[in-house]
């Protein structure tokens, strides 16, 4: 599915290379790396693009690793990418097409019950209404906007006072001193007081709760949690919000689009081209990046589409940087507790709450399904789990079937499964991931969790690949298997970023 050009650095390539003095370089193919090259090169500048993995894409990227099934590897949903960079580099006409859901969020119960969530609010209230009938109204009733002349006074007088708060304050402007004071409520409580004052049914305090731990070892009770839950339904899908697409052809499709605009617009993009360290001349000013291999580019501009931690403790010359600036890079916290596991299976998943065993895929394999995740104490019991060094005895789950609705990933009748999967600590206090016995442990666990939900799942598998915390640091250069480039808690976001004072 690659372009041919995309896979290989030639000799011819490694020449042009060295021979040339670009006037930007990009170290990293993923697709915030690939987005910069297209808008630099569209403005007119030459621009190389260098990818460590013989694949374009980092995190979103699509790989056959069982013969016959497409797997998106590592990222496995999209809503985050900005309308802006879709419509301006025109992703669509270079081969981006969306799957949206038939149903947003599908949880099964042990009981036998289930939670099904859509895109039409009669029959999410209905859906809600079989747990509680207040939670069904909280759900759906908006909240009055209130305007304050004294508020927004002040946060006028903040906006001709500070670049950040004229950035931030600007969008929020709107709110009124209530909704303020509700937005930082939001951003600043753990998840569960917010869950627990808004709703009383535990299935759809968990249901909402699962977006709030995504990526992290944060637990539902840790202050601030509630911003990772506003982060993750910021997002859209043609305009629909809070819709998380599939992606035909997987993640990679979406690297391959950004790809595609950016090579028609000039630029040249290497794989297999890792960079060791970045070239800096006795004025202390960037000259450009020497590969892995002993090929010298030139240029006097360098992008880093690798972390914070690789981009200045592996990349840079530490006399070149200030300590207290690498001081506060090696402090950075990218502790996370993911692990990503890609099955493939010969029949759809047939979950016994939902009733006769259907063969054809329906609305809830389109969703999001959450598996484990049907109470706010197993999200909080599998967080303490993994802080404790241990795998968590149930983790919590994300399952998608992008096969549901994409037919061009997997064999007929056969279908592709993500699990997104919390909490695993990098270092297990009882094991060791490089160990295929523990590996493999784990992931019989997850699959045996899913038979008490989906009876004869376990036997329906036919291959499965398995990206632990230490995988994805190896694999993807994410530090700690963490899949933000840093943890997002609140003391590392905004001005508190965690090189403070540092853009």
């Amino acid at each position: 599915m690659w372009r041919s050009g995309l896979n290989s650095r030639s000799t011819t390539t490694a020449q042009a290379l060295k021979e040339k003095k670009w006037d930007a370089l990009v170290i990293g193919g993923g697709h915030n790396g690939l987005t910069a090259a297209a808008y630099l090169a569209r403005g007119g500048l030459s621009v190389a693009v260098l990818e460590r993995r013989h694949v374009i894409g980092g995190a979103a990227v699509t790989e056959e690793i069982i013969p016959g099934f497409k797997f998106s590897r590592c990222s496995y949903l999209q809503s985050l990418l900005r309308p802006s960079v879709i419509r301006e580099l025109e992703l669509k006409r270079h081969g981006l097409k969306l799957l949206k859901p038939t149903a947003t969020t599908f949880t099964p119960c042990l009981d036998g019950r289930y939670l099904l969530l859509g895109h039409d609010d009669e029959r999410n209230y209905l859906e809600i209404s079989k747990f509680s009938k207040y939670d069904a109204d909280a759900f759906q009733a908006p909240e009055t906007l209130h305007w304050d002349s004294s508020f927004t006074y002040w946060m006028r007088d903040k906006l001709e006072k500070s670049v950040f708060w004229a950035r931030c304050l600007r969008h929020i402007m709107v709110l009124g001193q209530k909704d303020m004071v509700n937005f930082m409520d939001l951003l600043l409580s753990p998840t569960s007081k917010v869950l627990n004052k808004w709703f009383e049914s535990d299935i759809l305090k968990a249901v909402l709760a699962g977006d709030a731990i995504v990526g992290s070892m944060a637990s539902i009770h840790t202050p601030g949690s509630g911003y990772v839950l506003l982060h993750h339904v910021m997002g859209e899908t043609d305009g629909d919000r809070n819709v998380w697409s599939h992606v035909e052809g997987g993640m990679g499709s979406v690297s391959t689009a950004i790809s595609n605009a950016a090579i028609e617009a000039g630029a040249s993009i290497m794989t297999n081209a890792e960079v060791s360290q970045l070239m800096i001349g006795n004025s202390g000013t960037i000259e450009g990046v020497l590969l892995a291999d002993g090929t010298r580019v030139c240029s006097s501009i360098v992008l880093s589409n690798a972390t914070p931690h690789r981009t200045f403790l592996g990349l840079i010359p530490r006399d070149a940087l200030p300590e207290d600036f690498l001081r506060a890079i090696e402090k950075s916290d990218y502790n996370s507790g993911t692990t990503k596991i890609n099955v493939a299976v010969d029949k759809v998943p047939w979950f016994h709450c939902c009733g006769s065993n259907n063969t054809e895929a329906g609305p809830q394999h389109t969703a999001t399904i959450h598996i484990c995740s049907e109470s706010m104490d197993n999200i909080g019991s599998a967080c303490q789990d993994a802080r404790n060094g241990l795998p968590s005895k149930r983790p919590v789950m994300e399952m998608t079937i992008p096969s549901s609705l994409d037919k061009t990933i997997s064999p007929p009748g056969k279908h592709v499964v993500s699990l997104f999967t919390q909490y695993t600590p990098y270092k297990p206090s009882e094991g060791s991931w490089e160990n295929p016995t523990y590996r493999e442990a784990y992931a019989k666990r997850c699959f045996s969790l899913i038979d008490e939900y989906a009876p004869g799942f376990s036997s329906s598998i036919i291959g499965y690949d398995m990206l632990t915390p230490p995988d994805l640091e190896r694999e993807f250069g994410l530090p700690g298997g963490n899949i933000f480039h840093g943890a997002t808690g609140l003391d590392s976001l905004f001005f508190m970023r965690p090189a403070k004072g540092w853009l």
